[in-house]
């Protein structure tokens, strides 16, 4: 009897501690490519810093720190104090995608910057929530990013099927997918980008385009809703691992073409590798409810004496 349950509790230790790494390996990659994705954009690009940036309270903060007006807006491309002092974020974003692959569960000065790093990115969608007249769904839809390297912080700390982890994940799921909901059913303008990946991936025309992101909005609400449903969760979820997956990759396939130098692949690519969380992090939770895993881990029941007999144990032990 003691042996059988001593083999049941170590298979059923043994699994969980498989799934757990997977699990967190689910979040590095999420977190990683979230920041690898932005240190491009950062480098190569421009980060959208500038509505925030440029302001007179800005002017008067570097005259201050005595810099001359034209020294502030530079002669020329990322010569001037606010193009330089926003180029060396770059090194930072870089810094944090290193993190994201090196933190440890006893990592504590990693996980205090990976927190500071989900402090910029939150930065960075307030810049561009301002950019878009403060449209609150342009914010909404940054959750997964802005979440990424809390979730993975959560996660080394507490574990990856802690009920702490399990809330942020799916707190970052529902921002994400109401903020493209709001704008796919247009509560808020739609974007036109929105239409143009629909029309180019699959070829249709605007009118069409227009009943499909119809739909697709009103299926971001009910997986939202679906998620605390326990009957019709592991359904919704793979249906968000697949859309948020889709959704990500639009960007390159509509984008990108033979007639663009680099074939677009600079200009696009980086689009659908910052959005990783959108279906890493569903992912994640596919994975959890999938195994069955509750939020802590639990105890296995014991089995009635009535069930196992002297032919059993060889059975089981085998």
């Amino acid at each position: 009897m003691n042996e059988v349950e001593t083999e049941i509790d170590v298979q059923k230790t043994s699994e969980q501690s498989g799934t757990d790494r997977v699990l967190i390996l689910i979040l590095r990659a999420a977190a990683f490519l979230c920041f690898a994705g932005w240190t491009w954009v950062h480098y190569y690009w421009e980060a959208p810093y500038g509505i925030l940036l440029w302001q007179d309270a800005t002017f008067e903060f570097a005259s201050e720190q005595g810099v001359s007006w034209d020294e502030f807006i530079g002669t020329g491309t990322n010569d001037g104090w606010l193009q330089t002092w926003v180029s060396r974020i770059t090194w930072l974003y870089f810094a944090f995608t290193i993190m994201t692959v090196t933190v440890r569960s006893k990592s504590y000065l990693q996980m205090a910057a990976l927190i500071g790093g989900s402090g910029l990115l939150t930065v960075l969608s307030y810049a561009k929530y301002v950019a878009s007249q403060r449209q609150l769904p342009m914010f909404l839809e940054h959750g997964g990013q802005m979440l990424a390297p809390i979730l993975l912080v959560t996660a080394l700390l507490f574990g990856a099927r802690h009920r702490a982890t399990l809330v942020v994940a799916m707190v970052a799921l529902v921002m994400t997918f109401v903020g493209h909901g709001c704008y796919a059913v247009g509560w808020w303008p739609t974007p036109g980008n929105f239409y143009g990946m629909i029309s180019l991936s699959l070829g249709v025309q605007y009118e069409t385009a227009n009943v499909m992101l119809g739909v697709f909005g009103i299926l971001d609400f009910i997986v939202c809703i679906a998620i605390f449903l326990p009957y019709v969760r592991r359904w919704a979820i793979w249906y968000a691992v697949v859309w948020g997956f889709l959704t990500a990759v639009a960007r390159p396939v509509a984008g990108m073409s033979m007639s663009l130098n680099y074939w677009g692949a600079d200009q696009y690519i980086h689009e659908a590798v910052l959005r990783a969380p959108h279906f890493l992090i569903p992912l994640y939770l596919a994975i959890l409810w999938r195994r069955h895993l509750s939020a802590t881990p639990t105890l296995a029941k014991p089995i009635p004496p009535s069930i196992v007999s002297t032919d059993a144990v060889p059975a089981a032990s085998a």
